[in-house]
Parts: structure tokens; C-alpha cells; sequence
């Protein structure tokens, strides 16, 4: 079973505060309104932390870190 996470965002709840490119450029940019483009990729042990706090920084809780999707 694999452990790895992914980036998932509220859409209702987000209002493109853009924190989380902040904090996950790697894994997270911008478009031209100033909402997230998440890569889709898994987040690597290694950015965990960084991927948690920013879920914990959004201003509306829109960012969330969830398990690894199967297939």
C-alpha cells in the first residue's frame, strides 16, 4: 500500500488567496486570477511538511493533504 499524498483543493470554499503557491511552488501555481494549478503529481515525503502547512495557512481551509489515489 502506498503512503504517498496529494494536493486537493475546495473550489467552492477557495477564493484564490494564493498562499499555497507559496508555500508548494513546486507543486502548486498560479493562473492569471490568482487561483492554484496543482500538478496532480504526489507530494514526496520530503514536502510533506511544507504541503501540511500550507493546508493549515489558507485563509478558508480550501487546500487539503489526502492519501495517495489508487490506480
Amino acid at each position: 500500500m502506498s503512503t504517498a499524498r496529494h494536493i486537493d483543493i475546495d473550489w467552492t470554499a477557495c477564493q484564490g488567496h494564493g498562499l499555497c503557491a507559496d508555500f508548494l511552488p513546486e507543486h502548486i501555481t498560479l493562473d492569471e486570477w490568482g487561483y492554484p494549478l496543482v500538478d496532480g503529481a504526489p507530494v514526496p515525503a520530503a514536502t510533506e511538511r511544507r504541503a501540511r502547512r500550507a493546508a493549515a495557512a489558507c485563509p478558508v481551509l480550501a487546500l487539503a493533504l489526502l492519501p495517495g489515489r489508487a490506480g
